[in-house]
């Protein structure tokens, strides 16, 4: 262990990082790699970033048109990038504490690893469409978009039945809460994809202006708000842990 001098007695270097602050920020990156490449683009490249195949203009430029330009793709691999890592740890960690809950009983049990296996796969599908864009191989990007809503709406369907449970067992008041706010995020994501297939459709079928911004928008909107209940609920642990310490 590193050792500093202080005041003529060595004691270990010690750096202090809020956890509260990690889970914010972790939540936040998407959403601020999307207002800067959204930012960059409005600013530098308008043009290429809102023309669209049928020649009708969008309001501001899309999602899948930034990412796809340069910087902009860079900031945003970037702020995905450190996004995932942490996510995939939170799915692991979230996998260890249903297999203490339901340990005993089997159809939950089998839940906690299809809980997993569908993190995973929405964290991979996230992953692929942002490092392989709709400018380089369309296919590939487009599986990757469908990877990630599916996946992300299976996960959060499986986490609303296993928190069923634990509230029906539990006393604590926190976990009522955490299974009231993942049922009104799921109830948000199942609305926000809806929307999104209706602005999808009427892009292609009738070439309506801005339609395909408006997409990419609650796309992004329903992926930040999917992480909102679990990045809330650490929260609140992190901070129970420093009141029992004390």
């Amino acid at each position: 262990t590193d050792c500093s001098s202080i005041l003529g007695h060595e004691r270990p270097l010690v750096i202090r990082v809020s956890f509260p602050a990690c889970v914010v920020a972790t939540v936040c990156l998407p959403l601020l790699g999307l207002i800067t490449c959204v930012f960059i683009s409005s600013i530098f490249h308008y043009e290429d970033s809102t023309s669209t195949h049928c020649q009708v203009p969008n309001y501001l430029p899309s999602i899948s048109a930034s990412i796809s330009l340069s910087p902009e793709c860079y900031i945003w691999r970037f702020c995905i990038g450190l996004h995932s890592a942490p996510r995939i740890l939170v799915a692991f960690t979230y996998f260890k504490f249903y297999k203490t809950r339901f340990s005993s009983r089997c159809p939950e049990s089998s839940l906690c690893c299809f809980n997993l296996a569908f993190s995973i796969c929405e964290n991979l599908g996230l992953l692929l469409l942002t490092y392989v864009s709709s400018s380089e191989t369309y296919f590939v990007h487009k599986e990757g978009f469908v990877l990630f809503i599916v996946s992300s709406l299976i996960h959060m369907l499986i986490t609303c039945r296993l928190w069923k449970t634990i509230k029906k067992y539990s006393l604590s008041p926190e976990d009522a809460k955490s299974h009231y706010w993942k049922v009104r995020f799921l109830l948000l994501n199942v609305s926000f994809c809806a929307f999104a297939v209706f602005f999808y459709w009427k892009h292609n079928m009738y070439c309506e202006s801005g339609s395909k911004y408006s997409m990419s928008l609650i796309i992004t909107i329903q992926s930040v708000r999917a992480n909102n209940s679990a990045s809330w609920r650490m929260i609140l642990h992190s901070k129970t842990c420093q009141s029992c310490g004390q």
